[in-house]
């Protein structure tokens, strides 16, 4: 089973303003690839810095995210599941950022740590860093990559126990994703 464990920074308050991604693959509960991305977004606006430490400076000569659509489809590619901590989040960033860029974005089922921590160990509360702690996870909290690594380290946990993960699902999304015209 492949799952591909997502962190986005944001800039701004849109979702369509990813700054950062740090992506975790997990392959029969392994992790078997790592990648950090700094993304240039469409604003440089940057409203969040002093959670993230990102500035306009560090990301106005990087990529955009639709510069990264094709090397992110790669790493989809036959996905069971996309996954995140507090996932409704990721996702919800992951599916504006493609339509803003104007592809038709990926649709998989999405699995939430914060709602595995719950049901699998009863943990409460659910932060990143609560549950990273609760397994001894090093963590460099905001930081995309270090934030993605420890949410794969915690599937990785629930599938070792013997957890039917899927019960971490979430539900489709409330919303409709709008695809940019491209010009």
């Amino acid at each position: 089973m492949k799952i591909v464990v997502l962190d986005f920074e944001t800039a701004d308050m849109g979702a369509d303003s990813a700054c950062a991604l740090g992506l975790v693959i997990i392959e029969h509960g392994a992790i078997v690839h790592e990648q950090a991305y700094l993304i240039r977004p469409p604003r440089k606006t940057f409203l969040f810095t002093d959670i993230h430490g990102l500035t306009w400076q560090d990301v106005c000569h990087s990529p955009t995210f639709e510069d990264y659509i094709p090397e992110l489809n790669a790493h989809l590619a036959g996905a069971h599941y996309i996954a995140a901590h507090n996932a409704g989040f990721d996702r919800k960033v992951l599916l504006t950022s493609y339509g803003a860029a104007g592809h038709n974005p990926p649709y998989m089922d999405t699995l939430c740590t914060v709602k595995l921590a719950r049901q699998a160990w009863g943990l409460r509360p659910t932060t990143l860093p609560d549950v990273c702690g609760y397994f001894g996870i090093a963590l460099r909290h905001h930081d995309a990559l270090s934030d993605a690594r420890g949410c794969a380290r915690i599937i990785a946990h629930a599938i070792e126990e013997g957890f039917p993960i899927s019960r971490a699902k979430l539900g489709a999304p409330s919303y409709q994703v709008r695809v940019r015209a491209v010009r």
